[in-house]
Formats: C-alpha cells, structure tokens, sequence
C-alpha cells in the first residue's frame, strides 16, 4: 500500500498530514527517507517515524472526549498548555483528535487511531454534520435567525446554510440555541454570531454526526456505544 495510507492506518495522523511528515524526511522505509506516494509492504519493509518503528493498529479505537475550555485541540502545544492528548497518556495505543475544537470552545471531539476514519470525517463530501450549544448576548431576532439559515458572508466565503432550533431566553437578556453546520472552517460558530451583531459566551459542541455529548463530565472519555460506530461507519461509506 502507498505509504501515506500505510501511516494513516497505523495511527500516525490523517493522511493529508502524514504526506506533510513525509515531506518533512520525519519517516523513514528500510532506513532511508521515504517518498510521498512510494509504496510499502506492511511485511516485509521497516518503517519508522521520527526513529520509532510504525505497525498498523491492531485494533481500532474510537473515542469521544468532553474537551473542557482552555484545552488545546491537537497533540502537542508550543506554549506548554493543555491538550487533548494529555488525556491519554497511559492509554496503550497513540490517539489523535478528529478536527480541531477552539480553545477557548467546549465539548465533543472524537479521538481515533484510525486515520483513514479520521480522514472521512473531515473531508467535505462526507458532510458530517456538527452540533453546538450556544449562549450569546441579546436578543437573537428572527431577522438574525433567518440570516444563519441561509448562510453568512465571511472572509472566507459564504457559509453553507445551518439549522437553528431550541431557542430560548437566559437571564440578563441573552439567548441559548443549538446550532447545526457541516463546515469545519476557523472558529466558523463564532465568526457567524459576530456578523450578526452577537458575542459568544458559551460554545459546546454537544453532537458530531450519531455521536452525542450527553451527559460525559467535562476532560471524561468514553467508547461509542455499537450503535453510534454503526451509525457512524454508515454515514461514512
């Protein structure tokens, strides 16, 4: 198999990033720098990343995480704060998140060593859909409201329309909604309450596809039930 694939199943990370590694001469076939694209056999070639021997995962994990706020949604931080993967330091196999949580967000983010699970939930065509909490200042009128559900013009480009419901009234005169998008761009939630006047005070992401929060404490992970795997691996073919 070509070899980014050959990483990605091995758990090393997506594909796409695993091409990056490659790149970067952080992985190595038979003692010499690898190419993107060559091909290995899983057999009978040794290969090794950053000087450690890479196997295929011998079993596939998949988890669900409550990331608290202030944690940082990738394997290793610059400024030596918290991330997702000092959740699973003990854990046997080496885990990465699926996407990316803001930090200053709270919520669900699922932790795989399977990169090609990973790869599909985040690629567009498989539009997996991503629930949020929302608590913003104000009053979200129904002109606000209308505007979200047809999508709003960012730097970026022009949203994908998302689906508002569960609106209701806080104290202090501020508002709480779910919202659901399928896009993954840069604090996108936030970016979209900002263009129609609001601040976010609270953002939980509380559903990524069949896979919801519920009640899981915040820094607690749990397996997927059967059904959230088999609901997930259908949404996915």
């Amino acid at each position: 198999m070509r070899l980014q694939k050959f990483l990605a199943e091995a758990g090393i990370d997506s594909r796409r990033k695993c091409e990056e590694l490659i790149a970067k001469g952080l992985v190595l076939v038979n003692g010499l720098p690898a190419e993107i694209g060559c091909v290995v056999d899983p057999e009978r070639d040794a290969v090794t990343y950053q000087g450690k021997p890479v196997t295929l995962a011998q079993e596939r994990v998949v988890l669900a995480l409550n990331k608290p706020q202030c944690v940082v949604s990738t394997m290793h931080d610059p400024q030596g704060r918290t991330t997702v993967a000092d959740y699973f330091k003990d854990f046997p196999q080496r885990l990465y998140p699926v996407g990316r949580l803001d930090y200053d967000s709270e919520g669900l983010i699922i932790m795989t060593n399977d990169g090609a699970l990973a790869y599909r939930m985040t690629h567009p065509k498989f539009t997996v859909e991503k629930t949020y909490l929302v608590h913003c200042d104000g009053i979200l009128t129904d002109e606000q409201r209308t505007a979200l559900e047809r999508g709003i013009p960012l730097a970026d480009g022009m949203t994908a329309p998302a689906r508002i419901q569960n609106v209701r009234k806080l104290k202090h005169g501020n508002m709480a909604f779910e919202i659901t998008i399928h896009e993954g761009r840069n604090r996108q939630v936030r970016r979209m309450l900002a263009t129609v006047e609001h601040n976010t005070l609270l953002l939980r992401r509380v559903a990524i596809g069949p896979i919801k929060l519920g009640a899981l404490g915040q820094g607690k992970w749990r397996s997927l039930t059967a059904k959230e795997a088999e609901g997930l691996d259908a949404l996915l073919r």
